[in-house]
């Protein structure tokens, strides 16, 4: 699956309201549309924003994939 695939993924299992930024673009995490036009390539500082009950977690699960380059070394 690709990164904006994966993190959509991810990011649909969590009530919280999640937010992807790049640059001076927010877009929701939980749209594969929205984050194709972060256009967000390799390298690319984003940042992970995230509001609700669960949102610490959502945070961690999304980090936690970026971290890992989303299991292409693996």
């Amino acid at each position: 699956m690709r990164p904006a695939g994966e993190m959509v993924r991810i990011a649909s299992g969590f009530h919280a309201d999640i937010s992807i930024v790049k640059d001076d673009l927010s877009v929701n995490g939980k749209s594969i549309i929205a984050l194709i036009t972060l256009a967000a390539e390799s390298g690319s500082s984003i940042t992970i924003r995230a509001e609700g009950e669960d949102a610490t977690e959502a945070v961690d699960a999304l980090v936690n994939i970026v971290e890992r380059n989303f299991g292409e070394d693996e």
